[in-house]
């Protein structure tokens, strides 16, 4: 209930849920009708996560990660890794108490930024597609990079020992285990989507899902996050063998359930601050060791950022086919490392006797406060002050598709008079409508039945194979590239509508 007020609130405010959340929650935390909360990290990484990771997976236009593979790369790998190093040396030199192995731990547990909470800005304000995509890719891969830093300082800190070699060869174990793990359970679910024709059934399948790769990829020492992405990944095309009946009410589910999963992990957050502040010792050392970390984290994202940008672009060959983008883009992407609920969950599944916890986690939270709250609210300021717009062309590119996709029925049509030629009258009222839409939609963006059910039957089969037409043409122009994976999902969504219509 609490969530469903927040964001409806928020909304009429126009603030980022995430944001409006979290300070929900840390308002609430303080009534004193409000019991004491204390949030398991089992909950958040075993309950929250696997379903938002392999959503993030299922909604990532794969084209489109293709196409910005290197920032991606180096945003998710390089720049985690060299955040959570600067993490680690300032905390070093400003809370030396903390120790190397808590250093590091802090620097992975801070290291990976929150795409939930910076897309829910854009979605609102509208920048670029290829900003919303390379962060989107950023957060697919970088938990999974932060987590297994913070694995091997927590190791660290139990064992008094580290080794670089051992570190970078179960790294790479760690990330193909996962791989593996997610490609096995997309086939599976790819196998199913094919059998499984109940819909409410099928939909129940993909809830479990997330669980079913996340739990087996940790249980054999890989990388959940990974294997749910990856199981995402595959059960994007998986879902292509499902009905229609099954791929609406399915995203219809998911819908429900993300917006539930988000606002309640944020909120939750905000309820667990309370706690913390408490068990923290402000001394003049701590409060001035949090505004340096703060800092440190933001400061790292720009200096890794423009040089990551700008520098490969230096090889003609790489300039040649991706030539330099705008500066203003490039701050927006170092100004959106928002952090979240992977930190907080990371935080406290601290050991109750790692050295120096409770200050860990204060600092984690100073970090999650400063650029949730921080950054986040002046997103929005910073994207209008640079004047980024959403791509002009989207719009375009729908209709044209559609276009073309009402042609391709049209052709299809031509065939199917040769085939049933007892049905020239819906064969003549079909081609009028189609042609209708190809001409105006880019200018206005159990026995033997009886007659008359065989005859329905048979309309219905025809105009089944006119949308399987147009379903196959959307996905042609696809893969070659005139429309990205945003307009082929309201094409497919659309298609899906008009079949489920037809069939009710």
């Amino acid at each position: 209930m609490i969530v469903i007020v927040i964001t409806a609130l928020s909304r009429r405010v126009s603030v980022s849920t995430p944001i409006a959340m979290v300070v929900g929650g840390l308002a609430l935390s303080f009534l004193p009708f409000i019991p004491e909360f204390q949030l398991s990290p089992d909950v958040v990484f075993f309950g929250f996560l696997p379903p938002l990771v392999f959503a993030g997976g299922y909604g990532t236009a794969i084209r489109e990660v293709k196409r910005n593979l290197r920032p991606i790369i180096l945003l998710a790998f390089g720049l985690v890794i060299f955040t959570a190093g600067v993490v680690a040396v300032v905390t070093r030199a400003f809370v030396p108490e903390i120790g190397w192995p808590g250093a590091f731990a802090l620097g992975g547990i801070i290291a990976p930024p929150d795409e939930i909470a910076a897309t829910a800005v854009f979605e609102r304000l509208g920048v670029p597609r290829r900003i919303v995509t390379i962060l989107e890719g950023e957060s697919l891969f970088n938990d999974a990079t932060a987590l297994v830093i913070y694995r091997f300082a927590v190791a660290a800190a139990s064992a008094g020992a580290f080794s670089l070699l051992g570190a970078g060869t179960e790294f790479v174990l760690i990330l193909v285990g996962g791989v593996l793990v997610g490609l096995l359970g997309g086939l599976v679910i790819e196998l199913l989507s094919r059998r499984v024709s109940d819909t409410p059934l099928a939909a129940a399948m993909t809830m479990v899902a997330p669980y079913a790769v996340y739990l087996p990829a940790e249980g054999i020492g890989a990388t959940g996050v990974i294997a749910g992405v990856t199981a995402g990944l595959v059960a994007r095309h998986a879902m292509r063998h499902a009905s229609s009946d099954t791929r609406v009410v399915t995203a219809a589910v998911w819908q429900i359930w993300l917006f539930l999963l988000n606002g309640l992990v944020f909120l939750l957050l905000g309820l667990e601050l309370r706690d913390v502040l408490r068990a923290t010792p402000f001394t003049p050392a701590v409060v001035l060791g949090a505004a340096a970390i703060v800092v440190a984290v933001v400061a790292a994202r720009f200096v890794w950022v423009f040089p990551a940008t700008y520098l490969p672009r230096l090889i003609p060959a790489i300039k040649r086919v991706d030539p330099n983008p705008p500066w203003q883009a490039v701050v927006v992407v170092s100004w959106s490392g928002l952090r979240g609920v992977v930190s907080l969950a990371a935080a406290l599944a601290l050991p109750a006797d790692f050295p120096q916890r409770d200050l860990i986690l204060f600092f984690t939270f100073t970090v999650i406060l400063a650029t949730l709250i921080g950054q986040g609210l002046t997103l929005p300021v910073v994207i209008r002050m640079l004047g980024l717009q959403r791509d002009g062309d989207t719009a375009h590119s729908e209709a044209h598709a559609r276009a073309l996709t009402a042609e391709a029925a049209l052709r299809r049509i031509d065939e199917l008079e040769d085939d049933w030629p007892n049905h020239k009258q819906l064969i003549d009222s079909l081609r009028g409508q189609y042609e209708h839409r190809a001409s105006h939609v880019e200018s206005h963006h159990a026995g033997e039945p009886g007659e008359a059910e065989k005859e329905l039957v048979e309309h219905t089969q025809i105009r089944r194979e006119l949308i399987e037409a147009e379903r196959r043409a959307a996905l042609d122009l696809n893969a070659r590239g005139v429309i990205d994976d945003e307009v082929l999902r309201a094409i497919e969504r659309d298609l899906d509508l008009e079949e489920v219509r037809m069939e009710a």
